[in-house]
């Protein structure tokens, strides 16, 4: 069992299933089981993959101060995640409304409150160094100081910046420097995607980049190989929603490379991982146990 840090957004999010984006106007539409509520949150999506997978996780965020802790585990799922290191700081907690529709397009809503300007509690989070290999974190403005921290104790860095845009790089100039491992999307990417993963890669030198391409699939580079790889996505379910697939990509990927080193060998469990995923509603449901992972694996790859 490994111990994974995850620093990040914890929202409460409505999750709407429709046709097809962008929306056509209607008053109203009635449709059965296409609105989930719950919490969700990108970092909060990869605390829950990775303890399902069997790791030590310790999750950091901060939630609004008419809140309380135990909203972390309000969705009653079958695992809980500690509630120690969620601090009631902001003024509200963080909302997102996603739209999604059949071919796997989304369109978020989100509203992160005061957190790009409220600080988290570095002393406790450095309480929580001893021990751990990894920080997986998002790119969120209070994120920047427990990074730094985990740098300076040695700790191997993840980060998933989700909307990468050339305007907003310098912002993140600071992530990608440091990310040992990285996942990006390429939602907003509108030249060749092997022309911009090579572009970080020559520019920020990571050891992984995962450039996620939804129904396409996804482009695995690794810099000790030298290599730039398309995989395509598998198929274990009937897709019911792919809302938060992408971080469950990532935290499978991360728990099995730290456990081998085999980019190859974790980039296939984390296709599988995430395709069962996307079966379930809302973003904490539907996660594979390792022994379902091997299981399936045999059938799909030789090797």
């Amino acid at each position: 069992m490994s111990k994974f840090l995850v620093s990040g957004i914890l929202q409460r999010e409505t999750i709407v299933k429709i046709d097809e984006l962008p929306i056509k106007y209607q008053p109203v539409t009635d449709t059965f089981g296409s609105i989930h509520s719950g919490v969700g949150g990108d970092s909060y999506n990869e605390a829950i993959a990775l303890k399902w997978l069997g790791d030590e996780v310790s999750f950091f965020a901060m939630i609004g101060t008419d809140d309380k802790a135990e909203i972390l585990n309000s969705n009653n799922n079958d695992i809980e995640l500690d509630t120690s290191f969620i601090i009631p700081r902001l003024y509200a907690t963080p909302a997102a409304v996603i739209f999604y529709d059949r071919t796997r397009k989304q369109q978020i809503f989100e509203d992160i409150k005061d957190s790009r300007s409220i600080e988290y509690d570095l002393d406790l989070f450095k309480s929580q160094l001893k021990g751990a290999e990894m920080l997986v974190t998002a790119n969120a403005n209070f994120c920047r100081p427990l990074l730094q921290a985990a740098l300076e104790d040695g700790k191997k860095i993840a980060v998933n910046i989700r909307k990468f845009k050339y305007e907003t790089e310098q912002y993140n100039k600071f992530f990608l420097e440091n990310a040992d491992y990285l996942y990006l999307s390429d939602d907003n990417l509108e030249e060749d995607p092997y022309d911009f993963v090579k572009y970080i890669a020559e520019k920020y030198h990571p050891e992984i980049i995962i450039l996620g391409q939804g129904a396409d699939g996804l482009i695995l580079y690794s810099e000790r190989e030298g290599t730039y790889a398309h995989f395509n996505p598998v198929k274990t379910n009937e897709i019911v929603n792919t809302v938060g697939a992408g971080n469950a990509l990532f935290s499978c990927f991360l728990h099995y490379y730290n456990k081998t080193g085999d980019h190859n060998f974790s980039i296939k469990n984390a296709l599988l991982f995430a395709s069962y995923k996307i079966g379930f509603m809302g973003t904490s449901n539907g996660f594979m146990t390792e022994k379902e992972i091997e299981d399936w694996r045999s059938l799909i790859w030789k090797t």
